[in-house]
């Protein structure tokens, strides 16, 4: 049996944010998965060359620990991040970003449409959005909501209540966004494109025992797994627990 980890604050508390990130960094199995995540949001920022690349939802994390070029925000006043603001409104002028990237972000957002605005604006042509996300896979579904304190409405809204900037969220909103309502997306944002939408990690993160336990196995045990999940890859649109998003100005 896995330990539970018991943080005394509240989610929204900000000292909650800074032990998740504690618990992160000195999880070795579940640090490396962060890792390969990060490994993505590297590659398709570099590739674009130009402009600042900027990370919102830092707090938590370690992105700028392994690419220094990075600015890091949250919408919470945290002493790790470099800059504090709303995804709802970016500090930055037209044509300024040359990537966003996001780690389990975009569905704690209330109004994501204002934040494709934004980031539409700010981006350079050839600037992406680059998320990783909850997945609306079969086992997804099963495992949100069921086993998850986040609600999981795929039929839902486009926005969520406002106020609380973790506890509140759906974790669909990128599926909502980007899958269901496709059509609607091209409409309001003609210059950005949904250029890939990948589903993957049917169970590392599970083997990891995230935030809240212990991990499940010895981290020398990662490459295994993560070769078990290389041979489900015919399978991930319908066990893949994430999905990386990326989405080009174009």
């Amino acid at each position: 049996m896995f330990t539970k980890y018991t943080i005394p604050f509240s989610l929204d508390d900000p000292k909650t944010t800074l032990a998740h990130r504690d618990i992160i960094l000195n999880k070795p199995f579940l640090k490396r998965l962060y890792q390969d995540w990060y490994d993505v949001f590297i590659k398709e920022s570099r590739a674009v060359g130009k402009g600042i690349y900027l990370e919102i939802g830092s707090g938590g994390g370690f992105l700028k620990d392994v690419f220094p070029e990075v600015v890091t925000s949250d919408i919470l006043d945290l002493p790790v991040v470099d800059k504090v603001f709303s995804a709802e409104q970016l500090p930055y002028k037209e044509n300024e970003l040359g990537s966003i990237m996001m780690l389990n972000v975009f569905h704690h957002i209330p109004k994501p449409y204002l934040f494709l605005k934004e980031a539409e604006r700010c981006l350079v042509k050839g600037g992406k959005i680059i998320m990783v996300e909850p997945a609306n896979s079969a086992l997804g579904r099963f495992i949100y909501k069921r086993f998850h304190h986040e609600p999981f409405d795929e039929k839902g809204g486009r926005e969520i209540e406002a106020g609380n900037p973790l506890s509140n969220s759906n974790q669909a909103l990128p599926f909502i966004y980007f899958e269901r309502d496709t059509g609607q997306f091209k409409k309001d944002y003609p210059s950005l494109k949904i250029k890939k939408i990948q589903y993957h990690t049917p169970f590392m993160y599970v083997l990891s025992g995230g935030v809240s336990r212990s991990a499940m196995f010895p981290y020398f045990m990662y490459g295994f797994f993560k070769g078990i999940e290389k041979l489900l890859s015919p399978l991930q649109r319908q066990l893949g627990l994430f999905c990386t998003v990326i989405i080009e100005k174009v």
